[in-house]
């Protein structure tokens, strides 16, 4: 382990790898901050479930345009840098929101303010993962390939065990600090990483500049001008007419600066064509990418899945917290659950089914999903009480089998992009399949927050849960008539 370590640290830099850990420590972490969230929009804000939800909702959009981020800075390099200078811009902005709202009660207690903020904060998080996954593709390019699954891996670690200690930190912390407190704690965090961002040096980005060209050339046009006006003044005493050559000494001059100012119009043309005809390459690339059958289908069918099934999540949040009074120290340990869960099934996918054809892995899975959402109908309808059965196990044991299976569903899709896409836009498409599933997900909570209005559900009237649950589960099979966008022979690794 001590061999590797170094190894890894020669291979790409203490600094390098110290940035790249606390970057997805914190993607982690954040279930910390995002727990005290939820029970500030419920306790202090009393929102209705619907409406907590759709605070929620929005503020995660960000996540849904995650292309958006890659190919900006992929395009549009910032002083020669297309990664440093905007993990610098998106770690600011997703300090300073937490700051406004932990020191300005006004900010956080009211629900448009905040959920500004948040989702202002999520822009920053969002695009720190896009850069840094653009990081760690060009970082295992440049002739360490042999390193490539070990910094995965340790960008992977990174995250769940952010995930896991925020977890279980949340609830305890929202315990015993005040919800000011504990956003401003969370801050440490992304300060941190503002200023480790100063330690990893990053080379300018191979483009055509002119700058130097133009400053050379409007350096000599001056010099030109200056000259004239010498000659000028060391020929005044021998020279009748040195007033008429001191106007057209001014006159040189007047050429020199329009010239130089003609060049500087000239090079910051040549620069925005250049970051448009780069836009226009990577979008070009990345549509030509996407638009591959084996690739255009299943994430059709993985945005269908989403969007067809209205997410009530929050609503059993209310649920659980207000009729089954379990506290929020018991929901952080579910998320640990969730967190194992998840890697589980990360681990169980890649040793059994990733030459699976991929119809069939799919069907089993949402047929799998759709019999655990009958856990949420036995917790609603009290029957688990008649059998001995505690709510804290039925939560707990399914919420850590969602979780796997969940990644039954997205495992094939990743290693479909890294297999298929083309050299050199790998991050971006990847960005693109996460934001897919972001925005599906994103619109299944708008309409999970539809459902909840409808059915007229709100805090401390759950009459209609049932109801909703029952929608649910009749929704999720929607997504079993469209497998036919799956191509029969696919597996998780190929066509």
């Amino acid at each position: 382990m001590i061999e590797w370590s170094k190894q890894l640290k020669s291979a790409f830099g203490a600094s390098f790898i110290w940035l790249i850990c606390l970057i997805y420590f914190t993607q982690g972490f954040r279930s910390f901050v995002w727990t005290a969230v939820s029970y500030h929009l419920k306790d202090d804000l009393k929102l209705s479930p619907s409406a907590s939800q759709f605070v929620t909702s929005v503020a995660f959009f960000p996540w849904s345009i995650k292309p958006l981020y890659g190919i900006i800075s992929d395009c549009i390099p910032i002083r020669g840098r297309r990664r440093t200078p905007y993990l610098f811009i998106s770690t600011v902005l997703s300090l300073v929101p937490w700051i406004m709202i932990g020191l300005n009660a006004s900010l956080r207690s009211s629900k448009v303010p905040l959920m500004f903020f948040l989702t202002v904060q999520n822009i920053g998080s969002a695009m720190a993962d896009v850069v840094a996954d653009a990081m760690i593709a060009e970082a295992v390019r440049f002739e360490r390939a042999a390193f490539a699954g070990d910094l995965q891996s340790i960008s992977w670690m990174s995250m769940a065990l952010g995930g896991i200690f925020g977890s279980l930190l949340g609830g305890y912390v929202l315990s015993n600090l005040h919800i000011d407190a504990i956003f401003l704690l969370f801050a440490i965090l992304p300060a941190l990483q503002l200023v480790s961002c100063g330690l990893v040096e990053e080379s300018p980005a191979n483009s055509k500049d002119l700058s130097e060209d133009s400053n050379s050339t409007s350096l000599h046009m001056s010099n030109g001008g200056d000259n004239a006006e010498n000659v000028d003044h060391l020929t005044n005493g021998f020279s009748k007419t040195s007033t008429s050559r001191r106007k057209k000494s001014q006159k040189n001059r007047k050429k020199a600066i329009l010239s130089n100012n003609s060049l500087k119009q000239v090079k910051n043309k040549s620069l925005a064509l250049q970051w448009f005809y780069s836009l226009k390459t990577a979008s070009y690339s990345l549509f030509n990418a996407f638009r591959q059958p084996i690739i255009l289908r299943p994430m059709a069918w993985f945005f269908l899945a989403h969007i067809t099934f209205p997410n009530i999540s929050t609503v059993m949040f209310y649920y659980q917290t207000e009729l089954l009074n379990l506290d929020a120290s018991f929901l952080g340990n579910v998320r640990v659950v969730g967190w194992l869960g998840l890697m589980l099934g990360t681990s169980i996918y890649n040793k059994y089914l990733k030459r699976k054809k991929l119809q069939k892995t799919l069907m089993w899975a949402q047929i799998a999903l759709s019999l655990l959402i009958l856990i949420d109908m036995v917790l609603v309808s009290r029957a688990n009480i008649a059998y001995g059965i505690s709510d804290k196990i039925l939560v707990l044991w399914g919420t850590a089998v969602a979780d796997a299976i969940n990644q039954f569903k997205l495992m094939p899709f990743l290693i479909l992009s890294g297999q298929l896409c083309p050299p050199g836009i790998e991050g971006t498409l990847f960005a693109l399949f996460m934001s897919i599933k972001n925005f599906g997900s994103t619109v299944g909570s708008f309409v999970g927050a539809w459902l909840a209005s409808i059915l007229n559900i709100s805090s401390g009237s759950f009459d209609n849960l049932h109801l909703g649950i029952v929608i649910q589960f009749f929704c999720s099979f929607i997504p079993l008539a469209f497998l036919f966008l799956i191509p029969k022979d696919a597996t998780g690794l190929s066509a």
